[in-house]
């Protein structure tokens, strides 16, 4: 799943646009290397979000296409940053 995507559906980032734009930005990254909208995530996959002061990490725990709103926490776990 693209990494976009898989932002908007585990519900880290509310809009797929945002993401986008995030990653092109270069606040994205993944295993330590920054991360185009287009690249694959996989389950295992440490990711690191930039936002302003902010700093968000969490591993990926399940890529699935469709989640409902109750189970979108369960596709991530979070790091300490």
């Amino acid at each position: 799943m693209r990494l976009d995507k898989f932002l908007k559906v585990s519900r880290v980032i509310k809009r797929r646009t945002v993401a986008n734009d995030a990653c092109e930005a270069g606040r994205v990254s993944i295993n330590g290397k920054v991360a185009k909208p287009s690249t694959p995530v996989a389950v295992g996959d440490l990711v690191e979000i930039r936002f302003g002061a902010g700093t968000t990490r969490f591993e990926v725990v399940a890529v699935k296409e469709n989640v409902r709103k109750e189970e979108a926490s369960s596709m991530i776990r979070s790091l300490e940053s």
